[in-house]
């Protein structure tokens, strides 16, 4: 029997990743059909995740690096807001108003948001190539939302709209910042100790906002949030580590384009969203901006 290699366990390891990320979005629209608030969904995913990290944080207390100061643990609490905290409330807030596919779309141009921040901030160059993917890529996220206005006009589009593109931009935020702290941690501690500061922020927000009872839902409910919080939320996020560790960072943004294909199938099958042609060709558009704006780390 012909032993598979490295590369081809990471290439799979990846594509399942992506997919379990990929579906996080379809099973937050069935949730929001039982009329589960924003905060409620949000909550209760932490919840049920938050053991998996604590078990994770207990396995690995021997692994602490040296060198760690006080300010390490603060800007560690402040990603693990921006990036696990802030942005999943835009996205779940935006899934709302939006098509799971619309969602995945504009959600999908946070790279883009990466080279413009650090050429912002940081003063790294963009390259001439990346101007040009990064305008076809806007001109993909605008076709596609241009033909949903001719079929939709829920007045909140342009609401869930912005959401998912701060979503979107908290987390290249997220990615940006947090670059020089996580080989402080290592990838795998830093992650669950984010996770639990976010947690805290939810479980923060719940206890200022909204103090109704989390436990009256139906079944279905629980048993989605489950399924989120475990296959969408903690496996996929270790899964991705493993992948990086032994794709590289470039081969899995590039496998990690096939996302939002992923998720119009699955919202087709699942929630019976449809696109349209042109909307097809937005994604396509938006797909080849990505990649193109990737490109550079290669």
């Amino acid at each position: 029997m012909k032993k598979i290699s490295e590369n081809t366990v990471g290439v799979l390891i990846a594509l399942l990743a992506v997919f379990l990320f990929s579906s996080k979005a379809i099973i937050v629209k069935l949730i929001y059909d039982f009329q589960v608030p924003t905060v409620h969904i949000l909550l209760l995913r932490m919840l049920f995740a938050l053991p998996f990290y604590l078990v994770i944080l207990a396995v690995k207390r021997n692994e602490v690096k040296t060198g760690l100061e006080k300010k390490h643990y603060l800007w560690l609490v402040l990603f693990g807001v921006i990036g696990y905290y802030v942005a999943s409330f835009f996205d779940f807030y935006g899934l709302k108003f939006l098509s799971a596919s619309l969602e995945r779309i504009i959600l999908f141009v946070y790279p883009t948001l990466v080279v413009l921040i650090g050429a912002l901030f940081l003063k790294t160059k963009i390259t001439k190539q990346q101007i040009w993917a990064i305008v076809i890529t806007y001109f993909g996220v605008f076709l596609t939302f241009a033909s949903e206005l001719q079929i939709n006009h829920d007045d909140h589009l342009f609401l869930g709209a912005g959401l998912i593109f701060m979503s979107a931009l908290t987390y290249a935020s997220y990615l940006v910042g947090s670059g020089w702290l996580i080989p402080k941690f290592g990838t795998i501690r830093f992650t669950s100790m984010a996770m639990v500061v976010a947690c805290s922020s939810v479980i923060i927000h719940y206890l200022i906002s909204d103090r109704q009872s989390v436990l009256n839902y139906p079944a279905e409910v629980y048993q989605y949030e489950i399924l989120m919080a475990v296959f969408c939320t903690v496996l996929p996020s270790y899964l991705v580590s493993y992948a990086i560790q032994k794709l590289g960072a470039s081969k899995f943004a590039i496998i990690g384009s096939i996302g939002p294909v992923f998720t119009i199938v699955l919202a087709t099958i699942v929630l019976g969203e449809s696109i349209t042609f042109i909307q097809a060709i937005g994604v396509v558009i938006v797909i080849l901006g990505v990649r193109i704006v990737s490109k550079k780390e290669r």
